[in-house]
């Protein structure tokens, strides 16, 4: 009875945020990574919080209130930034359920941990644990998921933000852990308070989705087809790409148009495939998309940093864009 009461809120409160995800944003197979980095961080952090209190003389109390927070944090959030880096999460959603689900990982070994080394049989100490504790450390993780992956699609500081997010997690976690006010009230604050940041994240999240599916859509769409009718160079993009004839050389203008082409190709199927999962449709599976993946990587080498710097008013190679072709994998 102490362990379902220890671990199942957070693991209910996951998949209610998992189903919530209407585009289907997150992938499974992240989301079982997510938890399982969530299980082994907290190993790690035990014997890591371990073996500083046996190289110092900081009492337990102290500890746990100051520098264990530090170190869970920093720990838990690892997989964050190679989800970040990998670009397998482009909202704020997805980056809160992945933090989210590091966060239940973490908690389930700890309350299994704890379970182990107390006798207590106390019911409300493990309600406590379930509903204050393990959505805790899952709330402060989806903190730092959500601030960073903010940063990356405003193209804002990154260092900057991580130090933000980290001491934002750090001091929510301290503050926790003095308990400053009665535990029971606190839990029931985080079990009323969770819920709602959550339901803006999401209600924020729909917004951005739909209107950055309704903008760019239409707009690549019209583009592509100038293209496709070769009636590009009579549109201002291509009056644009035209005008840098004197910048660059006649084989790194055409490496751009290509480039261009096989982007809007690329990014109108990417968010095709959105559309599709929003909607429970099976997704289109193209045997070429590897291959077009691999052709547009070559391009962006070819044209270089510059080139690429210099088409950005035609299209956008940001955190999210790239993001996005990462759906076509």
């Amino acid at each position: 009875m102490e362990l379902a009461f220890s671990i199942l809120p957070a693991i209910l409160f996951l998949l209610f945020l998992f189903l919530l995800d209407s585009f289907k944003l997150v992938l499974q197979k992240y989301l079982v990574f997510s938890v399982c980095w969530g299980v082994a961080s907290a190993g790690l952090a035990y014997y890591t919080n371990n073996l500083i209190l046996a190289f110092s003389s900081v009492k337990f109390e102290i500890f746990s209130q100051y520098v264990a927070p530090g170190t869970e944090e920093l720990i838990k959030s690892l997989f964050v930034f190679l989800i970040i880096f990998q670009k397998r999460a482009g909202f704020l959603i997805d980056a809160a359920i992945y933090g989210f689900a590091i966060g239940t990982g973490f908690a389930l070994v700890e309350n299994i941990l704890y379970l182990k080394s107390t006798t207590d049989p106390n019911l409300l100490i493990w309600i406590i644990r379930g509903f204050g504790t393990a959505l805790m450390h899952g709330g402060c993780t989806a903190l730092v998921a959500v601030i960073l992956i903010g940063a990356k699609n405003r193209n804002s500081s990154f260092p900057a933000n991580t130090a933000l997010a980290l001491v934002a997690a750090y001091i929510i976690h301290s503050a926790f852990n003095h308990f400053y006010i009665d535990p029971l009230l606190q839990t029931l604050g985080i079990i009323i308070v969770l819920p709602f940041i959550f339901i803006l994240i999401f209600r924020k999240n729909e917004i951005q989705l739909q209107n950055w599916l309704e903008i760019e859509f239409s707009s690549e769409i019209e583009l592509l087809n100038s293209i496709n009718k070769g009636q590009f160079l009579s549109t201002r993009s291509g009056e644009y790409l035209a005008s840098l004839k004197s910048r660059f050389s006649g084989e790194t203008i055409l490496d751009m148009f290509c480039y261009i082409r096989i982007y809007l190709e690329l990014s109108i199927k990417a968010k095709r495939n959105l559309m599709l999962k929003e909607n429970d449709f099976p997704l289109i599976q193209e045997p070429d998309i590897e291959e077009k993946l691999t052709e547009l990587g070559e391009l962006r080498k070819r044209i270089g940093k510059v080139g690429e710097i210099t088409l950005s008013p035609l299209i956008r190679m940001n955190y999210r864009d790239l993001w996005k072709l990462n759906l076509l994998k």
